[in-house]
């Protein structure tokens, strides 16, 4: 074979290896173009599974779909609305409303003076973590600047959550029944402060929990265990809970904050101390 020939096949072998190499890089841009286009729905349902964790979170509220255990593109929704409104460090007042909002008290323990001017109306379910939030975070410092001083009182309606927290129901029977013996609010604080001895138990378990609780308090025990044992108190319960969905609420805690007057400004979640005292002293003022 002469030098010219020899040169044409070096060149044909040469361009045969770059045509090969092109074609294995092409394929390989297209098996990572595929891969990305496949993985992208995968990142986007992350991101959305992270977001509505975190909206969860920073909104300090348990959500309650009364139909079934899910939550509704409105609820969505509003944590989302609640989370931006966090991330930008809002401090606007809820708008107060262009008519009075009336919102029923029922016959519902009330906590201060009851013709203080201003009432808090909180819809709340004993197992709820957030609610329990609000009574050690919050409570003890609108008991000290407003409900003990006169100018508040608040009124506790149930609102159990039962999908997610089964013991919320026999929990609120039982500070009625408590509540028949003149001690709601020593019940109330109890469950509270003992949150995590009892959310967790088996229904058996738990009566016995809150039979012990009376006893701790000095009720009388027969006339509360036979009042929490036939439920007396359910249908007393259940109002609370259709007067909430009633009032939109969606989870736990939610409050309304006002009076038949002014009307109510409603507050959702387990909210600081100034949240409330902005509200309060803009309302005190008018």
């Amino acid at each position: 074979m002469d030098t010219d020939e020899s040169h044409v096949l070096e060149k044909t072998s040469s361009e045969d290896k770059i045509e090969s190499k092109e074609k294995s890089d092409v394929s390989k841009i297209s098996e990572k173009e595929k891969s990305n286009e496949k993985s992208e729905p995968m990142k986007l349902i992350i991101i959305l599974m992270i977001v509505v964790g975190i909206a969860g979170y920073f909104s300090g509220s348990y959500f309650a779909n009364p139909d079934e255990n899910l939550v509704t593109k409105e609820e969505l929704a509003e944590a989302l609305s609640e989370l931006e409104s966090k991330m930008v460090n809002t401090q606007q007042l809820p708008s107060q409303p262009s008519q009075p909002v009336k919102i029923s008290i029922d016959d519902d323990p009330i906590r201060g003076d009851p013709n203080a001017p201003i009432t808090i109306v909180e819809f709340s379910d004993f197992q709820c973590p957030f609610c329990a939030r609000f009574h050690v975070q919050t409570l003890p410092f609108l008991l000290e600047d407003y409900i003990d001083t006169g100018k508040v009182n608040l009124v506790y309606r149930d609102f159990p959550i039962q999908s997610i927290h089964p013991n919320a129901l026999p929990a609120a029977v039982a500070a009625e029944c408590a509540n028949e013996q003149g001690k709601y609010w020593e019940y109330h604080d109890t469950l509270f402060e003992k949150q995590s001895g009892w959310s967790r138990l088996d229904s058996n378990a738990v009566i016995a929990t809150f039979s012990q609780y009376a006893t701790d308090i000095g009720l009388e025990q027969q006339q509360f265990d036979s009042c929490l044992e036939t439920g007396k108190y359910l249908e007393e319960v259940q109002g609370d809970l259709s007067d909430g969905r009633a009032y939109d609420i969606t989870g736990t805690p939610g409050f309304f904050i006002g009076n038949d007057q002014i009307g109510f400004v409603k507050l959702s979640g387990a909210q600081p101390f100034d949240a409330f005292q902005r509200i309060i002293d803009a309302q005190l003022e008018t």
